[in-house]
């Protein structure tokens, strides 16, 4: 018994070394203006959370194969049938109602803040795991938000949903993976979805691109937990830092979130490296934040997804939800002031 207790107390203090090694993240000198986040599937369900919850830090949203905010309700149920299946329809009418709820309770910033934003909205005609239904709901979600809250007229919402591919992040080459949907989730779809976002978000680049130039890292996720509550994300994140950002010079930020069963720990770093933007991001002098979720059974996530049905808690997509605060306590870390 002494044995097995020495043992373990081993495997403890081993734990928290390795805790406490992990690097921090580095303080860049960020552009307010210049700050968006992006996802697939979970992770455009998370976007569109961090965007409404917090408008005045991501004035850019863009969502690949993801549906309206506040789609799930809380519930599991909903979340795959409804927001994912289609069945029934999502009810677009009452979850902007909703939405102006929570913003007069306080629960979210005022809807008004989204003025300026720009919310791209990719999804493909082949997606049978998040149906086209669901994410043109999600665009009518945005555009029924600017043409009925007061301020909004000058939103941009661009719904692109013509192209063939399924539930998948497309990118620039060709292969025989962009009609089906498996791990890592990056459909070689001869379109690259990373140029486009970086381009609805942040305008058109200073020039052409090729290889990344600058340094992916990795980053404590630990250490931010907000009031050292569990966000139940993995030990490890990832940034990818622009030479420029590097430097010292004025860097935007692109916080990019991975999808269901596309967390490091599932496809490595297929995602944080291969879906195209890092090397966008020298282009545009943004760094990219690549949280990572993880996957448990208590709460029941077995495929790591990002909390958008309510297993971190029933505040999950308001600015109480551990994910959201986690989320921007993040951007805070990389240089964004506190005080907005």
């Amino acid at each position: 018994m002494r044995k097995i207790l020495s043992l373990l107390a081993l495997l403890f203090a081993s734990a928290l070394a390795h805790a406490g090694d992990a690097p921090s993240l580095p303080k860049l000198q960020l552009d307010p203006a210049r700050v968006a986040v992006a996802g697939l599937s979970s992770g455009a369900y998370m976007a569109a959370q961090a965007q409404i919850a917090y408008p005045e830090i991501f004035h850019g949203a863009a969502l690949v194969a993801g549906g309206p905010y506040g789609c799930a309700g809380g519930q599991l149920a909903t979340a795959i049938g409804s927001c994912m299946k289609g069945a029934p329809a999502p009810d677009v009418g009452a979850l902007v109602a909703r939405a102006r709820k929570l913003s007069a309770d306080g629960r979210i910033r005022p809807l008004a803040q989204l003025a300026g934003s720009h919310v791209y909205l990719l999804h493909g005609k082949a997606d049978a795991m998040v149906v086209p239904s669901v994410a043109e709901a999600g665009a009518r979600f945005y555009e029924s938000l600017r043409d009925s809250v007061p301020g909004l007229e000058g939103m941009r919402v661009r719904d692109d949903g013509a192209r063939a591919f399924a539930h998948n992040l497309p990118v620039a080459g060709k292969g025989d993976d962009c009609s089906t949907s498996v791990s890592p989730f990056l459909g070689h779809c001869g379109f690259d979805a990373a140029g486009t976002i970086f381009a609805e978000l942040f305008g058109k680049p200073a020039h052409a691109v090729t290889a990344p130039r600058g340094e992916l890292r990795t980053f404590g996720q630990d250490a931010l937990r907000p009031d050292g509550k569990d966000a139940f994300l993995a030990a490890e994140g990832y940034v990818y830092l622009p030479p420029s950002c590097a430097a010292g010079k004025p860097c935007g930020l692109l916080v990019a979130l991975h999808g269901c069963k596309q967390n490091a720990e599932a496809v490595g770093e297929a995602f944080v490296r291969d879906a195209g933007f890092n090397r966008w991001a020298d282009a545009y002098d943004v760094a990219v934040l690549y949280p990572q979720a993880r996957a448990s059974f208590a709460p029941l996530n077995p495929q790591a997804c990002w909390d958008w049905w309510g297993y971190s808690g029933a505040d999950y997509d308001t600015r109480q939800g551990v994910q959201l605060r986690w989320l921007v306590d993040a951007v805070r870390a990389l240089g964004l002031p506190a005080k907005r």
